[in-house]
């Protein structure tokens, strides 16, 4: 009997270790909040090869969203506003097992197709890697914006119902004012309910 304890104790911890990976994985971090910046960044989120040649989105709705980033980011050059780059990688131990599990593997740290995606290869100024959905997560993110005294961020990129909308929220928890350019963006699915919850939390969209 005590055989079968065992395993199951080891079955729940199992469980109970990727209920922990998945909520990390949507979690919005929390953050100091900035206060007097000046300067603006577009912010390009997981516009990498892996989502970009292989994810769910349409022909159309790419080269109509391609446009649409191109557009922000020949501005932003001419105005010298800095392009900063978010990659992600799945690097923690859960959430390479979920990641697996449940996206074919795509973004695991150390697999192909984390690179920038062809048609926006050479436009970041920056670029960090994410581990999970928020780009804040690890830390990085706010001492690259501290750095370069940015308090407004220009969004685009991909899935606006996650790692868009989760990066989002947490910069605008941070003081930030965000703008998410919704042409700029794609989504599998229905972006509603992700347009009204952004929307509420004072974040614009253009």
């Amino acid at each position: 009997m005590s055989v079968v304890y065992v395993v199951f104790g080891a079955l729940v911890a199992g469980f109970l270790w990727l209920v922990g990976g998945v909520v990390r994985i949507g979690k919005v971090s929390p953050g100091e909040r900035i206060e007097g910046r000046e300067n603006a960044a577009l912010m390009l989120v997981d516009l990498q090869s892996v989502f970009w040649n292989e994810g769910p989105y349409s022909e159309a709705d790419k080269q109509a969203v391609a446009t649409v980033i191109l557009g922000e980011v020949q501005a932003a050059k001419a105005k010298g506003t800095p392009v900063i780059a978010l990659r992600q990688e799945w690097s923690l131990p859960a959430t390479k097992v979920i990641a697996r599990l449940t996206m074919k593997g795509q973004a695991v740290a150390g697999t192909s197709g984390t690179e920038m995606a062809a048609p926006f290869v050479g436009y970041a100024d920056h670029e960090l890697v994410k581990r999970v959905q928020d780009g804040f997560e690890t830390g990085a993110l706010d001492e690259l914006l501290a750095e370069l005294n940015v308090g407004a961020l220009r969004i685009v990129g991909l899935d606006y119902n996650y790692c868009v909308a989760k990066t989002a929220l947490a910069a605008v928890r941070r003081g930030y004012d965000v703008t998410v350019v919704e042409p700029g963006v794609l989504a599998v699915q229905n972006m509603a309910k992700t347009r009204a919850d952004l929307q509420r939390q004072g974040i614009a969209l253009a």
